[in-house]
């Protein structure tokens, strides 16, 4: 099961052709359980520039597998400690939010498809981040 973050979710819907487009297409092929948080939909929908995208783009999301966090309180408590962890190694994460999708996937043991330099930072930070290497 892979979790695939809204940098690469971007790329696809745009038709762009990168290793990590390349790897979700592979995923989507065979089937592969790939699936979003409700960050990342939040993120996509509010890009889009009409109401008849929106209304497209959240029905191909729905019918991809939702991860949430487990705990409402607990996995933002754990996402500001992935932030500050960073932070004290001297590379702070640009968006805290990725934080908060590197530890859903951490909780869900799923591993995270990107194109967001923030995820390696994070990665670097703990080992529970499970990072999805491109098949290109």
């Amino acid at each position: 099961m892979v979790l695939v973050d809204t940098s690469v979710w971007i790329d696809f819907l745009r038709g762009r052709e990168t290793p990590q487009v390349g790897t979700l297409e592979a995923l989507l092929a065979e089937d592969e359980i790939v699936g979003t948080t409700p960050l990342v939909i939040q993120e996509l929908l509010q890009g889009t520039d009409s109401p008849e995208r929106f209304d497209t783009l959240l029905a191909y999301l729905a019918e991809l597998a939702c991860f949430v966090p487990r705990d409402p309180v607990g996995s933002h408590v754990s996402a500001a400690r992935l932030y500050q962890e960073c932070r004290r190694r001297g590379r702070t994460p640009r968006s805290s939010n990725d934080c908060l999708i590197a530890q859903v996937a951490i909780e869900h043991s799923l591993a995270l498809l990107h194109d967001d330099r923030d995820f390696e930072t994070i990665a670097e930070a703990t080992d529970a981040l499970r990072i999805q290497p491109s098949l290109r």
